[in-house]
């Protein structure tokens, strides 16, 4: 059963944030998870969430922002080694 106070729960609510960016201020949704992620991405390369955000949108080509950004999340992420045998 799925419990509505579980932590998992509060990282895939939606959570609205106004960044601006190359001079214009935008809305962005994303999961509370990626958020969370996105500035510690931002803390690690020592820069501002909305210069990362900035630089995602410069390469995303015709992709939704919101997408890009789980995208450019995902793909920061470490994965684990692949099991040997």
């Amino acid at each position: 059963m799925i419990n509505p106070n579980d932590a998992s729960c509060a990282a895939g609510k939606i959570v609205k944030h106004s960044l601006t960016i190359a001079g214009h201020r935008t809305s962005i949704s994303l999961e509370r998870a990626f958020w969370d992620r996105l500035r510690r991405l931002a803390a690690e390369r020592g820069t501002s969430l909305a210069i990362v955000v900035a630089e995602i949108d410069a390469r995303r080509g015709e992709a939704n922002l919101s997408s890009a950004i789980r995208v450019f999340v995902l793909e920061s992420a470490p994965w684990p080694a692949p099991p040997q045998g």
